[in-house]
């Protein structure tokens, strides 16, 4: 028995009258709020419109949860629709089970969709909302944490984390006590300094364009595959590989790749900055004195005309 670790909490969910709250839903929604408030000045800040980032953000939320829980269950069929399980179960997302990449690309499909009714552009909106994201998963991982789930290998480090496997008094289904990776922890903190770098580069390599959103799949997708190297709870297996190894490895890959192609089509055009840098896609003005140079890095917040046209 080791002297110190990382305790579980002995409950995962407290009740309100006849109200039952979860601490996984809690944590997430709690990460959603922050990532809203966080990405609306953002988008302020750019002289976005309030309203129109209301609209899109809402409906963005709503299609992201159902896709990431569609995500968590397409690849775990079997937990859900195996012999002897309830089906039902797969409704039940409180219980915990969302893929952030679900939420990515629900979430983004219904952003595209939105933007372009309201007029404003997708890669602008994505760039506002992209360094948010890591601080709203970071966050929504102290939902395994409070669920006693999704934990490393076994470990006597000062750090390791201790699953009791007893939560509301009752005893976890499969679940062996011990001393485990805190693998939320580091997700968490990595996420964190992402943020932080993201954040960063953008300012210092005047990044936009869509690529600061590319950014973050770059690294969560980097963080997420050394995660999946550390954790041990059932998955399918591709080509001897975890399937969201797998997947974060392609998305990675992919996302690189059209970092890439974006970054030098900008620099074709003899700008760090393109039109997909503004709300309505108006060429950003160059700063004086700058007219004749090669590459005009332009700051987020700065010259930039980005209110809706028809506002």
């Amino acid at each position: 028995m080791i002297s110190a670790t990382i305790p579980s909490p002995p409950v995962s969910s407290f009740s309100i009258g006849p109200v039952t709250i979860h601490f996984y839903a809690l944590f997430i929604l709690t990460g959603i709020a922050i990532a809203y408030w966080w990405s609306l000045q953002r988008w302020i800040a750019r002289d976005g419109d309030r309203d129109d980032y209301f609209d899109i953000v809402f409906v963005t939320i709503i299609v992201g949860i159902i896709g990431a829980r569609m995500y968590h269950v397409g690849v775990n069929i079997p937990d859900y629709f195996g012999p002897g399980k309830d089906p039902l179960s797969a409704l039940r997302m409180w219980e915990g089970g969302l893929g952030i990449w679900g939420a990515v690309a629900g979430g983004g499909l219904a952003a595209f969709v939105m933007t372009r009714r309201k007029g404003v552009q997708f890669l602008a909106l994505a760039d506002s909302i992209a360094p948010t994201l890591f601080v709203a998963q970071a966050i929504g991982r102290l939902g395994n944490w409070a669920n006693q789930e999704l934990h490393g290998e076994p470990s006597t480090l000062p750090w390791a984390l201790e699953i009791t496997c007893e939560t509301n008094g009752k005893t976890i289904v499969g679940c062996v006590p011990g001393t485990y990776q805190p693998t939320f922890l580091y997700e968490g903190l990595w996420n964190i300094a992402a943020c932080v770098v993201v954040l960063l580069l953008a300012k210092r390599f005047a990044i936009a364009g869509g690529r600061i959103f590319l950014m973050y799949i770059i690294a969560y997708s980097a963080g997420r595959t050394l995660m999946e190297t550390m954790r041990t709870e059932p998955s399918t297996m591709v080509f001897g590989l975890r399937i969201h190894m797998v997947i974060y490895i392609i998305t990675g890959l992919v996302a690189i790749g059209v970092f890439a192609w974006l970054t030098v089509r900008a620099r074709k055009k003899g700008e760090a900055r393109s039109a997909y840098d503004t709300i309505n896609g108006d060429p950003l003005p160059r700063p004086e004195g700058r007219a004749g140079s090669e590459t005009v890095a332009v700051p987020h917040d700065q010259g930039e005309n980005l209110k809706n046209p028809a506002k």
